[in-house]
């Protein structure tokens, strides 16, 4: 009996399947007051939602403390963890609850899909503020960073778009 190979895979699709967590979408204790609901989707370059990505989201806690318990095993139900990971779901979609985060107004997020030989990192802005990144920006690429508003959901929609037509800014770290 012959073993055949593996499809090549750059990234994924396994991201999807091994990497999320019981309760990743949760930063915020579950029945938390204030909490919000920040959710969007990933398209691909054709505009294309993507499936099998995976987001992961940091932020200081409402006070501006850092001290959070982040990773799946540190969740307790009643902490801020001030990290979540999710994957998006067949329609591209993704959500998460948290808490508005105090010291920057941006949370951190990290974009992983499939053809993707390394990750990508982004914000995503609950409010317009005064921030180097932001200021640095002209209008139309600064929209990107910008979550808008939405009332039915309780917090705020923010789609990635990989790349083409309104793509989400994204930064380099060396």
């Amino acid at each position: 009996m012959s073993v055949l190979p593996t499809p090549f895979q750059t990234i994924g699709p396994f991201y999807g399947e091994a990497l999320p967590f019981e309760g990743g979408a949760a930063l915020a204790p579950p029945g938390h007051p204030d909490a919000i609901t920040l959710h969007g989707h990933v398209y691909d370059g054709a505009g294309d939602p993507v499936p099998d990505a995976l987001l992961e989201f940091w932020q200081p806690a409402p006070d501006g403390s850092r001290t959070g318990r982040p990773g799946s095993l540190a969740r307790n139900g009643v902490d801020f963890t001030g990290f979540g990971r999710v994957p998006t779901d067949a329609a591209g979609h993704w959500a998460i609850r948290t808490l508005a985060p105090g010291s920057v107004p941006y949370l951190a997020v990290a974009v992983f899909a499939r053809g993707l030989p390394h990750h990508l990192f982004t914000r995503v802005y609950l409010r317009e503020a005064a921030d180097p990144l932001l200021d640095a920006l002209e209008p139309e690429r600064r929209r990107t960073l910008l979550a808008a508003p939405d009332p039915d959901a309780g917090g705020y929609r923010f789609d990635v778009r990989l790349q083409g037509e309104g793509e989400t800014v994204f930064l380099a770290f060396h």
